[in-house]
């Protein structure tokens, strides 16, 4: 079986409180988006993973494509497969991507040996394995609180935009993101505004990661800067970083404008 899981933006995350277990309760809007792994999942006579495509760091054992795979084979009998990903969706860029893979598989695993396990289920399982993961299941716009692994239905239209996403390839971890963020409640409430026209999103629809990480990066305010020049009618930095994007009204081709860092740019669903 031949899956493509795909990316998701942030629109707008509000960091609003720090948890008692030591994660932080957030305020955001996750949108899906073109770019895509590809994973492929086959029968085998034992289990194995491997990738290609963009390195991903670590034993290949705990990436979350075996977890998702061990996690479910202890409540299913499961033949042994192999799993192969071709990564292309940056690593440690706010968009997702390992979260995406492992909730691929969980949907391709389901369908793949019939083991009949409801969307709700699955979610609960992805839950285990990350906060954004569960959202990858339903795989649409939703607004999202708690871990960020709660969801609301969301009201908001731009579905025929064009969307450009910029990564410079710069690795942020979430523990480094999360070191410089003090946690607070946001003068505007998010879902209210993304009901608003795009064109009135700009200094209200915030990332609170955006202060330290652009003091940090300044190459990453010079993108969103830069995508705003371009015409883009919203721009902001993805998650925790460190891809930003930019929607625009109108197909462009801004290839030119970014020749160093990874591209991809398409129309939102």
């Amino acid at each position: 079986m031949l899956v493509f899981p795909n990316a998701k933006i942030n629109i707008g995350l509000n960091i609003v409180e720090k948890r008692p277990d030591g994660f932080h309760n957030i305020e955001s809007c996750f949108y899906p988006v073109g770019w895509s792994d590809a994973l492929e999942i086959t029968l085998a006579d034992q289990f194995s993973f491997h990738s290609d495509g963009i390195a991903i760091p670590g034993n290949a054992n705990d990436n979350l494509c075996a977890k998702a795979y061990e996690m479910l084979r202890t409540d299913f009998d499961l033949p042994p497969v192999k799993i192969h990903l071709l990564k292309t969706v940056p690593i440690g860029a706010g968009l997702g991507g390992g979260s995406a893979d492992a909730a691929f598989t969980i949907k391709a695993l389901n369908q793949l040996f019939d083991l009949g396990i409801s969307i709700e289920e699955q979610e609960k399982y992805a839950r285990l394995i990350g906060s954004d993961c569960a959202f990858f299941i339903r795989n649409k716009p939703v607004y999202c609180f708690e871990k960020g692994d709660q969801f609301d239905a969301i009201d908001i239209n731009i579905s025929g935009k064009w969307i450009v996403l910029v990564n410079p390839g710069i690795h942020i971890s979430t523990v480094e993101a999360y070191s410089g963020v003090v946690a607070k409640r946001s003068t505007e409430n998010l879902r209210n505004v993304l009901r608003e026209p795009i064109t009135a999103w700009k200094g209200r629809v915030t990332n609170d990661f955006e202060a330290t990480l652009f003091n940090k990066y300044p190459s990453l305010e010079k993108v969103k800067e830069k995508l705003y020049g371009l015409g883009a009618e919203y721009a902001a930095m993805s998650g925790s970083g460190s891809t930003l994007f930019g929607i625009f009204g109108q197909e462009q081709n801004v290839k030119e404008h970014f020749p160093d860092f990874r591209l991809w740019q398409g129309f939102l669903k």
